[in-house]
């Protein structure tokens, strides 16, 4: 974590950041507990199956309902990171104003396919909400998946704000510290992080310790 930085807006931008990537990271942590239940219900299947011949029903409509969250609820955090795929062919020969204009512009879009997302996968929730669908096996309420969807595409949503305004200042101010936005790392930056996690894991031949542990 970065220092704070002097300035009101910049400070306030920071802080609101910084708070709403603890809930990005609770959300997407949540995901990975799903995630690890999705695998014991994987085994558990295999082995009942195979060694009981009792397969768990509706062990289908379970996994239906899990993958939603696992995906869904990682979507801000994967945003802030910028672990998402993306093109870059023109970005990344640009840098300066016209970079972080053109990075709004993108984000402004982006805002609106969200919002449209956000519009539609409530409206498929409430419907299925109101008629009390279920899945085809087990008839598990599919009504909570659906919602989880809507959930993360509104944590995205205001995410890309947080973006925005990233995006936005650096545009008025090119040489001020990225703040709010994703920043991909570069091959020379990730070559950098290698060797200083491999130079912190060779002991100090003045500290007396032993290489071998």
């Amino acid at each position: 974590m970065t220092d704070a930085p002097a300035g009101h807006f910049d400070h306030a931008l920071w802080r609101v950041d910084v708070l709403y990537h603890r809930l990005e990271t609770a959300l997407n942590g949540f995901a990975a507990l799903f995630l690890f239940m999705l695998m014991w219900v994987a085994c558990a299947e295999v082995f009942m199956r195979y060694v009981f011949n009792s397969p768990i029903h509706g062990q289908v409509d379970l996994v239906e309902i899990l993958i939603p969250t696992m995906g869904f609820f990682g979507l801000a955090y994967c945003q802030r990171l910028a672990g998402h795929i993306r093109m870059e062919l023109l970005l990344k020969r640009l840098k300066g104003r016209v970079l972080w204009i053109l990075e709004a512009i993108g984000t402004c879009t982006t805002l609106l396919i969200c919002a449209a997302m956000i519009k539609g996968t409530w409206d498929h929730f409430l419907r299925a909400y109101q008629i009390g669908d279920t899945t085809m096996d087990a008839e598990i309420q599919v009504w909570p998946p659906k919602l989880i969807i809507c959930l993360g595409f509104c944590v995205l949503f205001f995410r890309l704000w947080i973006e925005l305004g990233g995006y936005l200042r650096l545009a008025l101010d090119p040489d001020a510290t990225p703040i709010g936005v994703p920043t991909t790392p570069t091959a020379e930056d990730v070559a950098q992080r290698e060797a200083e996690l491999a130079r912190d894991a060779i002991p100090d031949p003045d500290s007396g310790e032993d290489p071998k542990g």
